[in-house]
């Protein structure tokens, strides 16, 4: 089914009941004690978050990534960290979809709709961040199965959730290095919720970003069976650039997010707090803040738009895709600091949720790609678009 126009506002709606009633009365405490919030993952099950966008006849929703973009907008805007939670999984639901046998996704995306498997995505390692074809993680064949040693940093949902699409080498001397990669669907817990032998997780301390697991992963002689391989050996590289639209799509939207919901709070404040006898948004230096991140807020939304209405007609959108994130993850952390310069010394206080936005926005520059790479993206695409 296609969803109407009636029927996103309908979606839309719900999502902004759930978060004034379920999301904004426990983000402080919940962010101040750094713990996981599970009633909400609950609730995001219910929601149907956790299949948003994986197709119907696997149980989802199958929402565009438009619609669901603004959902993260929404979400983010509130408290940055839950969005993470679901969007780290549907990262690894795409790939599948995309790229796995249709035994692979019978098996996998309808129990990742149900929330029975929460996943995440397992690239990053400690000596390889942006240059993934650093990493050292080796999967080496082993009968009907692989072999696994390495590790992997920065992992989220690696704690709370139960599978993973993990990204490794098998074969370090393959030239060009990404022929050598290959992506696997991998389950990390037992029926009780342990860790499977051979894996180690230990959970990272973190300025921002908290009560969401991130993690450092150990794997020895962690052993999956064969049928774990997604498409085939030497197709990692490619599965992982394929799903990297949507990820910037998302984290453009949780930037766009968190921007929105400093400006929504600055916009309050301003208009509480009195300085030399009026309100300080009727002072001309707030008014000029007001007015630069309110422009902001709604560019970022329209680059979004613009990258999600391609994604959604499979046209290519790396450049849309990049020139989104790296905008509307700048203008979180523009919004947030001057958020933080309206708010003045109570921006401090942990009273008021300001200052979760601004350890929260600096993240989203970094992640999915850090904002110089998008540039450089940005600046080819435009050439090899107009090339004389």
């Amino acid at each position: 089914m296609s969803w109407t126009a009636e029927d996103e506002i309908a979606i839309l709606d719900t999502i902004d009941k759930w978060i004034e009633n379920d999301v904004k009365p426990i983000a402080d405490e919940h962010d101040q004690a750094d713990e996981y919030p599970h009633a909400l993952v609950d609730q995001m099950i219910e929601l149907g978050l956790f299949g948003a966008t994986i197709g119907e006849e696997y149980g989802g929703l199958g929402l565009s990534a438009s619609l669901y973009a603004k959902i993260v907008v929404k979400v983010a805007g509130a408290w940055m960290a839950p969005s993470g939670i679901f969007n780290s999984h549907l990262i690894m639901a795409s790939a599948i979809e995309r790229s796995g046998s249709e035994e692979q996704k019978q098996d996998w995306l309808p129990q990742m709709v149900a929330g029975e498997l929460r996943g995440g995505i397992a690239l990053t390692e400690p000596n390889a961040g942006t240059d993934l074809q650093a990493i050292r993680t080796r999967a080496v064949r082993d009968g009907d199965e692989y072999v696994i040693n390495g590790a992997k940093t920065w992992i989220t949902n690696s704690l709370n959730g139960n599978c993973l699409l993990l990204l490794a080498k098998t074969d370090p001397e393959a030239q060009p290095r990404y022929k050598g990669m290959s992506m696997f669907i991998i389950k990390t817990k037992d029926e009780n919720g342990n860790p499977l032998p051979g894996l180690t997780i230990n959970k990272m301390k973190k300025l921002g970003y908290k009560s969401i697991d991130t993690c450092e992963l150990t794997f020895e002689d962690f052993r999956i069976p064969a049928s774990c391989l997604l498409k085939g050996e030497g197709e990692g590289f490619f599965i992982t650039v394929g799903g990297l639209e949507l990820g910037r799509i998302n984290v453009a939207a949780r930037g766009a997010g968190i921007a929105e919901g400093a400006l929504k709070l600055a916009v309050r404040y301003a208009q509480e707090r009195e300085s030399m006898g009026k309100a300080i948004c009727q002072h001309q230096a707030i008014q000029l803040k007001l007015g630069e991140m309110a422009s902001k807020v709604e560019a970022s939304k329209l680059l979004i738009e613009q990258a999600a209405n391609k994604f959604d007609a499979h046209e290519r959108c790396d450049m849309e895709a990049g020139m989104a994130k790296y905008f509307a993850t700048e203008t979180g952390v523009f919004c947030a600091n001057e958020a933080m310069r309206i708010f003045g010394g109570y921006s401090y206080s942990m009273e008021y949720p300001i200052q979760r936005y601004y350890r929260d926005a600096m993240l989203m520059c970094i992640g999915e790609g850090t904002n110089e790479v998008q540039r450089m993206i940005i600046a080819k695409q435009l050439i090899e678009r107009n090339k004389i």
